[in-house]
């Protein structure tokens, strides 16, 4: 796989509380990623990227809200993916650093 594909697989982590947890429990880190990404090119940037062994990797589909505005009109966000990525024994991805 090309570099200019890997770096635009990888939209850019997901931090809620339930990542939050996920990190430290169970050494897993979630993602956004490109809707037409597949698991083995998430896999192989993330190994690249970020120089970790990846262990499993988890996919998810996330349908976007419908909302109402100020007018009455209703929008529907687009969809997006998610992946959950979970690291190998001892290994970690600290974003703080990456900056």
């Amino acid at each position: 796989m090309n570099k200019a594909r890997l770096y635009s697989v990888i939209v850019g982590p997901h931090v809620s509380e339930k990542t939050a947890m996920m990190a430290d429990g169970n050494n897993q880190i979630a993602f956004k990623v490109a809707v037409d990404a597949t698991k083995k090119e998430i896999s192989q940037a993330v190994e690249t990227l970020f120089d970790v062994k990846v262990e499993g990797l988890q996919v998810v589909n996330v349908k976007g809200k419908t909302k109402r505005t100020m007018r009455g009109k209703i929008r529907k966000k687009s969809n997006w993916k998610k992946a959950y990525v979970k690291l190998a024994q001892g290994q970690e991805i600290d974003f703080a650093e990456l900056t």
